[in-house]
């Protein structure tokens, strides 16, 4: 798949970096992690009495990650989709799910849960 001349990342380089991320966690001793990486643009108008008064172009990339240590979370984003970056955000949010409290109804669903 080639990227679209508005993104800077195809398909499956976001499915990369979210391997990446995911086997970051697994090294990092996580039982469970989710991820997600996106990429966006748009355009936005403001009419004001039918004349245009802001136009605004944003674009955002970003990757969030939550790991599961046992019965204990933590969360971290990143947008920044280098390797060092990535391992930092799983870094951090493995810091956190460890100084978390443990709560019974934590973690990813089973499978036979999802739709």
């Amino acid at each position: 798949m080639t990227a679209d001349k508005s993104f800077s990342f195809t398909q499956d380089q976001l499915c990369e970096i979210a391997r990446d991320s995911l086997r970051y966690a697994r090294e990092g001793g996580a039982t469970s992690a989710d991820v997600d990486v996106s990429e966006g643009w748009g355009h936005s108008v403001t009419v004001r009495h039918g004349e245009i008064e802001t136009l605004e172009y944003n674009r955002d990339k970003g990757a969030s990650i939550s790991v599961y240590v046992g019965k204990r979370s933590g969360h971290a984003n990143s947008a920044d989709f280098s390797a060092r970056a990535l391992r930092d955000a799983v870094s951090a949010a493995l810091t956190i799910a460890r100084f978390t409290a443990e709560d019974p109804y934590s973690g990813l669903p089973e499978t036979e849960e999802l739709a």
